[in-house]
């Protein structure tokens, strides 16, 4: 490491950390090379260092001495251009980060470039007396003060994506404001002091994840293979360097899309092959199996309670562990949706979370946190088919050994591309000024977050193209039939300039390779045994091709339900705005209502002037019965068992949600459904909760039951509307599908 003093030998002190006889030899050789061979140096620690410190005070030359802290980082052998422990290092029980003193010699004989000398920046003894705190001790401060530049030295060696937290729990509770939080929450639940300092101090070393950087290699190494075979990984460079910009001055929290098992582990190798410090990611009791929960601790995976209920102490462990975090500037990370997207679209986020970071800029722990957005998208999963049987009512396999050996075994081939895109960071403490409304205010930035994935989401080759074969009714088209039917959906995307993978679907070749690939994974049957191919969802696998469809609807929203305003006089057209928000506002994140205004009316101008069908067949595509088609269809199954069922009997929902299966299974044979994608859990329960927040679930009175009626004749009414557009589509494109070319 390069270092130059301008002070003479003489009126330098260096402060050696060094457990060794290798690491001082190797210490004063770098002095000797450097011209510091006469300096007089000190233990980091100890009263000699401090005799030293009052001397020079005392001699008032304490502007002309200059203090530089020195210490050699050991690194792991370089292997394929990268430093890092391996498994064989760890079957050794030896950490090549701190060889014992037994193999330095060695290691600095015969692998020098692993020792490495390195040096804090330089400060005069005056400078750091008179940022002495009141009342601490000279020589205790330097030395705390040279052990952190020495870590800030060791970082720039390394690589900050090895920037670990220490002395966590300690810290926390000597911090005299936590104390009085003790005391006070322990006030409040008529408890001793002593006891709630146990519990919260229990709590916070369950909590507390270690970042071992030997563990962060170990995890990375297991973990690596179950996505780096299965995908070509594309980043958003751009976004990531104002990431890095961002992250120089304040603490960030990743908030990214759950669409897979892989999107930590993902996100993970993008940041640190980007030197980005690890993020500390919280994690659900279900991934903390053995081997992996003990290594990913130490890796920086905080495993956390999904529900914390009325545990206050807990409460109050997460709320000063995350202060503590931010405080220093080390990033969390977190999903939002709670879990894996079931349907391929965003869940509604959760953001009890948030409010422990909202609490550490109340509490002016941190003078401001940006959360950031992130999206991360994939050709196709192959775990897809496993969430789909689960919408279909199949139990949920558990996680554990046996599990993640699976899910390896079915990582080893290559799938396609997976996308991992920034949205705009967003200041939560501007987010907080928005009102005094606390959890309101909270709600609107965690819709905020929501709106921000999904601007940045492309639309991919799979989504469109399961996007074109849902909504043709099961007919299979032949490979020019799903272009032409395409090209139109490809020229609006480059006209909004939205963010999608490829050209590729412009071409034959392209195209043929998308539906190759679908087919491969059995998401598309093709039928060859007539002139040329032809291509369908594969039966059975609707709710699957479903999945890729709904990452990409959200930017087709404004556009169906433009498509929806249509169809009524214009003067109809607020009433029809606010049915319409207030029946799809809750599986769609939808702008406040200026906003949304704004969007339609750009939709409603590409449509062209006039209203009813008429305007929709002269419109090159349309998109409200592929978008809103099975979502409609699940409020349909749900309203119409809610109106038949007694009001006075309570609605259990695993019971109700089974219910609705059956029914709808026999819906979809009366074809009042369009197709099997409708046929989900979660879709139902997404209709369940609209039901409820209209007041319609909990039991009542007769009055209920006439409620509930008149919501089943508004979802009947809005479906007849969707398959209003559907019929006109169907006309349209009616010289397309009859051309076998």
């Amino acid at each position: 490491m390069a270092f130059s003093t301008q002070e003479p030998a003489e009126r330098t002190l260096l402060l050696v950390e060094a457990d060794s006889d290798t690491e001082r030899a190797l210490v004063h050789r770098w002095a000797a090379e450097h011209g510091l061979g006469t300096a007089r140096t000190f233990p980091l620690h100890g009263d000699d260092l401090a005799r030293a410190l009052d001397d020079i005070v005392r001699a008032g030359t304490a502007a002309d001495t200059t203090l530089t802290a020195v210490k050699v980082a050991w690194l792991p052998r370089e292997r394929n251009g990268v430093r890092r422990a391996r498994w064989s290092d760890a079957l050794a029980l030896r950490d090549p980060r701190r060889p014992p003193p037994i193999e330095q010699a060695r290691i600095a004989r015969r692998e020098p470039d692993r020792a490495q000398v390195v040096v804090s920046e330089p400060a005069t003894v005056a400078e750091l007396r008179d940022r002495l705190p009141d009342g601490d001790d000279l020589g205790r401060f330097i030395s705390s003060q040279a052990h952190l530049a020495l870590r800030r030295a060791v970082r720039a060696v390394v690589g900050a994506r090895y920037k670990v937290p220490t002395r966590i729990v300690e810290s926390i509770e000597a911090d005299p404001a936590f104390r009085r939080e003790v005391a006070a929450l322990a006030q409040r639940l008529d408890l001793s002091e002593h006891e709630v300092a146990s519990r919260i101090g229990r709590d916070l070393r369950g909590l507390v994840a270690s970042l071992s950087p030997m563990a962060t290699d170990l995890l990375a190494g297991v973990l690596r293979p179950l996505h780096a075979r299965a995908w070509d990984v594309q980043v958003d460079e751009s976004g990531i360097e104002r990431l890095r910009e961002l992250n120089k001055s304040g603490a960030l929290v990743f908030l990214p899309s759950h669409r897979s098992y892989a999107d930590p582990m993902l996100l993970a190798d993008v940041l640190t092959e980007r030197d980005f410090p690890r993020n500390h990611v919280l994690s659900g009791e279900n991934l903390r199996f053995w081997p992996v929960g003990p290594v990913a601790r130490r890796a920086g995976i905080v495993f956390i309670r999904r529900v914390f209920g009325d545990d206050e102490v807990y409460k109050l462990a997460v709320r000063e562990y995350f202060a503590f975090l931010l405080a220093r500037r080390f990033n969390l990370e977190w999903y939002m949706e709670g879990g894996r997207s079931r349907t391929g679209k965003l869940r509604a986020p959760h953001y009890g979370l948030l409010a422990n970071v909202a609490d550490a800029l109340e509490r002016e722990h941190v003078a401001d946190v940006h959360l950031v957005p992130v999206s991360i998208t994939y050709d196709q999963l192959r775990e897809v088919a496993a969430m789909a049987a689960e919408q279909s009512g199949a139990a949920k396999k558990g996680e554990g050994i046996a599990w993640l050996a699976r899910y390896a075994a079915a990582q080893l081939r290559q799938i396609g591309v997976a996308h991992v895109r920034f949205a705009e960071p967003i200041s939560l403490r501007d987010a907080l000024a928005t009102g005094p409304d606390r959890r309101a205010a909270l709600r609107r930035v965690a819709a905020e977050v929501a709106a921000g994935i999904n601007r940045v989401t492309p639309v991919t080759a799979t989504a469109l193209v399961a996007l074109v074969l849902l909504g043709v009714r099961d007919r299979a088209l032949t490979l020019g039939q799903v272009q032409r039917v395409l090209a139109p959906v490809l020229d609006h995307l480059d006209e909004r300039a939205l963010p999608h993978s490829d050209e590729s679907l412009r071409t034959p070749a392209g195209m043929r390779g998308v539906l190759a690939a679908l087919t491969a994974e059995n998401v598309v049957t093709t039928y060859s045994g007539g002139t040329e191919p032809v291509y369908a969802i594969e039966p059975g696998h609707h709710l699957v091709a479903a999945f890729y469809r709904n990452s990409a609807v959200h930017h087709f929203v404004d556009r169906a339900l433009a498509e929806l305003l249509v169809l009524v006089p214009d003067e109809e057209r607020e009433t029809e705005l606010a049915e319409l928000r207030e029946l799809l506002g809750g599986e769609f994140f939808l702008p406040d209502l200026a906003t949304h205004r704004a969007g339609l009316d750009t939709e409603l101008a590409r449509l062209g002037p006039g209203t009813g069908p008429d305007v929709l067949r002269r419109a090159p595509f349309l998109m409200a019965h592929r978008v809103l088609r099975s979502f409609v269809d699940a409020q349909l199954v749900v309203a119409e068992r809610l109106a038949a069922r007694n009001p006075r009997t309570p609605v259990v929902e695993k019971e109700f949600l089974d219910e609705c299966g059956g029914v709808g299974q026999q819906m979809l044979l009366q074809a009042r459904l369009h197709g099997p994608e409708s046929l989900s859990r979660e879709l139902f329960a997404g209709a369940l909760r609209l039901a409820r927040q209209l007041d319609l679930v909990d039991a009542g009175r007769e009055e209920l039951g006439v409620r509930r009626e008149e919501f089943a004749e508004r979802i009947r009414a809005l479906v007849r509307r969707v398959i209003a557009v559907d019929d006109v589509d169907a006309e349209n494109r009616r010289d397309i599908v009859d051309d076998p070319q």
